[in-house]
């Protein structure tokens, strides 16, 4: 990891040396164009496709040939902005977008130049970041106030900022608006209201809520902290006493073949959610068990099966209901991509027939169970799970 984190830094130090000289070129007069797609707007064009690819380098590179053919053309210093923020490079990434906002003369150029220190400030997420978001945001619908940009962005900011009323109008008025950024308005506005619906009660729900794929460590603090696991185990599930008759033991006898017993995990203890791990090893959840080897892997990403797996096994221990584990055991299948006879099945019958998970494309009836599991989807199944939970 350590060689992959120095490599990284190489290319990208000498990413940033390959810009800086190329942008001093654009003090010399300006060149001129060798094709007749080799204008300003082309290369700006291009360099938004790199740059969605996550193609850095070469986006920047694309933002550079537009600034040599024309050094003042706003557009390319948002792009160049966008590139040094994305890479944490932001004092870089401000100095290129205040220089856009200085040099936008055209309307919008100069929503573009504000749309894009929204974006600055929605990745730096640093001091009072969400107010100067809002401030940008506001001058941007000044200018032009069916500026869907603005909207998604500032969308994307307050759900960056866990206002997640705010984020679900901003995305319902890009989409009242009817002219750009509909499919992505429409995707992050169901996140929302997903969100919305689980009503995380913990900040750290809050986080992960906002994850595209959560980790084995994600789901055990969501069990241990928006589903208060622990407390429901002690509350559901009776005490149990040994009250059985043992000698005394002397202390000061030595004892040669006494064994250290092995940690559960070996792997977490430099993570960040390592108490809520160590709980959840403590009260045991089938899926969320230690390997063999005693290792949590606490990076690995949950599938939709293992978690289906996990919320059978809480059901079981909960209601007391031994008969879930093989309720569905011999029936026929409803989803077209899972079969009958997988050891996963059954759990994923549970949990469906009872509306705590469901098919991942409605369209086709198709479960997934090996697809990842979102943030979002996580806490709305916990939320659905605690809604089953009432009855026992």
């Amino acid at each position: 990891m350590k060689r992959r984190g120095l490599l990284y830094w190489l290319a990208f130090l000498t990413m940033v040396a390959m810009v800086a000289m190329l942008i001093s070129s654009c003090a010399k007069p300006t060149r001129k164009p060798e094709a007749a797609l080799d204008t300003p707007e082309h290369h700006v064009f291009t360099g938004y496709k790199l740059y969605d690819r996550g193609d850095y380098a070469g986006a920047q590179r694309e933002f550079v040939l537009a600034l040599q053919l024309d050094k003042n053309y706003s557009p390319a210093y948002v792009g160049l902005g966008l590139c040094f923020g994305s890479q944490k490079a932001f004092e870089k990434a401000y100095e290129n977008m205040k220089k856009a906002k200085s040099l936008a003369k055209k309307k919008e150029d100069r929503v573009d130049a504000h749309v894009g220190m929204i974006r600055l400030y929605s990745m730096e997420r640093k001091g009072k970041w969400l107010k100067e978001a809002e401030d940008e945001f506001e001058d941007a619908v000044k200018l032009d106030p069916k500026s869907s940009a603005a909207y998604f962005y500032m969308g994307k900011a307050y759900k960056f900022g866990y206002d997640f009323d705010k984020a679900g109008t901003m995305f319902k008025k890009v989409l009242d608006l009817n002219d750009k950024y509909l499919v992505e308005a429409d995707n992050e506005w169901k996140i929302v209201q997903k969100i919305q619906r689980a009503a995380p009660g913990s900040m750290i729900g809050k986080k992960i809520a906002l994850i595209e794929e959560i980790s084995r460590a994600d789901l055990a603090a969501l069990f241990i902290q928006e589903l208060l696991l622990e407390k429901l185990y002690q509350k559901r599930t009776p005490a149990k006493f040994d009250t059985s008759f043992r000698a005394p033991t002397d202390t000061r006898r030595f004892q040669a073949d006494k064994i250290v017993k092995a940690e559960a995990a070996t792997d977490i203890q430099a993570h960040v959610l390592r108490t809520d791990i160590e709980t959840v090893l403590r009260l045991g959840v089938r899926g969320l068990e230690p390997t063999p080897d005693h290792k949590f892997l606490p990076d690995e990403k949950v599938s939709r099966a293992a978690y289906a797996m996990m919320i059978e096994d809480i059901l079981i221990k909960v209601s007391g209901n031994q008969k879930l584990a093989t309720e569905f055991i011999g029936s026929k299948s409803p989803f077209p991509d899972l079969r009958n006879d997988l050891p996963y099945f059954n759990a994923v019958m549970v949990t469906t027939s009872r509306g705590i998970m469901e098919a991942k494309d409605m369209s086709t009836g198709e479960f997934a169970p090996r697809g990842t599991v979102s943030g979002a989807d996580a806490l709305l199944i916990i939320r659905k799970l605690k809604d089953e939970l009432r009855f026992f």
